[in-house]
């Protein structure tokens, strides 16, 4: 009989990211519900000012998907191309032209009222970057106000299932209150939340305490 060990091969995918970027959780969670072996990197600031890390995204930002020889930036174009690539048929980013015109609004608010609310707040707050709490709160209440009204009766965002759009919106809108922003007066959203959180696969972003008022 054989003694001979043989190593399992590293997965082909590396993700480049950090534990506390919202950004990086939402890639890290579709990775996990399509059941894609990957590789995390932890790059953190000093990291991303680097020439090495500039070779694989010049703008320093995180995360960064690499597969095989391809390197893509940017969390929701990196959620699409897995879809695409790995999962052309499940339920994550339909074909279907109203569900996909939904996502795409999603992918927006993604990257505008939610980055600009609770990713902001949260970001002054725990680490000191550029931004007005105060201000971005203010978003982040809007937005949470939009959401906790958003059609009746549905369960996720885009669709009557978990698509694209939920994970997008997911960590940020949950670690809202890292930002100082509650969400006690929004039962809808919570609910939401707690439905991402049920879903196969998921793991929680790290909790950072919640900042004194």
């Amino acid at each position: 009989m054989s003694n001979t060990y043989t190593a399992a091969p590293e997965p082909a995918i590396t993700l480049h990211g950090t534990l506390y970027s919202g950004h990086s959780h939402r890639v890290e969670l579709l990775l996990r519900m399509l059941d894609i072996p990957y590789r995390f990197v932890e790059a953190a600031a000093p990291q991303r000012k680097g020439a090495e890390f500039r070779t694989l995204n010049p703008l320093g930002q995180i995360p960064v998907l690499q597969d095989g020889e391809l390197v893509l930036c940017d969390s929701n174009a990196i959620m699409v191309y897995l879809v695409k690539r790995y999962a052309p048929d499940s339920c994550w980013l339909p074909d279907d032209p109203v569900t996909a015109a939904q996502i795409q609004r999603w992918f927006s608010i993604a990257a505008g009222e939610i980055k600009y609310g609770p990713c902001t707040a949260r970001m002054a707050l725990q680490w000191g970057m550029p931004g007005d709490p105060v201000s971005a709160a203010g978003i982040a209440h809007d937005l949470l106000r939009f959401m906790d009204g958003y059609p009746q009766g549905k369960e996720y965002l885009a669709a009557g299932h978990a698509t694209l759009a939920d994970l997008a919106c997911y960590p940020y809108i949950a670690h809202a209150p890292e930002g100082r922003i509650p969400l006690d007066a929004y039962p809808q959203v919570r609910a939401w939340l707690a439905r991402v959180e049920a879903l196969p696969g998921f793991k929680p972003m790290p909790a950072l305490p919640v900042p004194a008022a």
